[in-house]
């Protein structure tokens, strides 16, 4: 019989439990991160502020190019003001592209409101339980 020098040995055990570690840390549920955009797009447009703030945490980051809106209280009053912004009687809106990767998902979408047209807009989320822990926002407006 062979013997395996114990210091080999070891450092196989402790690779093959740092990969197994590894694996179960980027093991996301794609389906649930999908999701989870899907009902905040179709909570955004149907402007319904409750069931769009349940895909967050009060640990929630928002960042925009004009503001960083922290927990819940924060994103509430930016998607308030956003609602007043979008009007859903007068809104169009439309996903262009949507890319999900583990956690990590992106929408490219645009809109025309009353005031101006957002011909690119984008948003980018972290998603984790569930819920969006990470989101950016920014977007090019030009007037009507």
């Amino acid at each position: 019989m062979k013997r395996i020098p114990f210091l080999f040995l070891v450092g196989a055990l402790l690779a093959f439990g740092c990969a197994q570690k590894k694996e179960a840390q980027t093991s996301v549920d794609q389906a649930q991160t999908r999701s989870v955009i899907e009902h905040h797009w179709q909570s955004f447009q149907d402007r319904d502020l409750d069931a769009l703030m349940s895909d967050y945490t009060d640990e929630s980051i928002l960042i925009t190019p004009d503001k960083t809106f922290r927990g819940l209280a924060e994103i509430r009053e930016s998607y308030a003001q956003a609602f007043i912004v979008f009007p859903k009687d007068s809104t169009s809106m439309k996903v262009n592209k949507t890319i999900v990767e583990d956690d990590l998902g992106y929408i490219l979408w645009e809109a025309t409101v009353p005031k101006f047209k957002l011909p690119y807009a984008s948003d980018t989320f972290v998603i984790r339980d569930g819920k969006i822990v990470r989101q950016t926002f920014a977007g090019s407006a030009e007037q009507l």
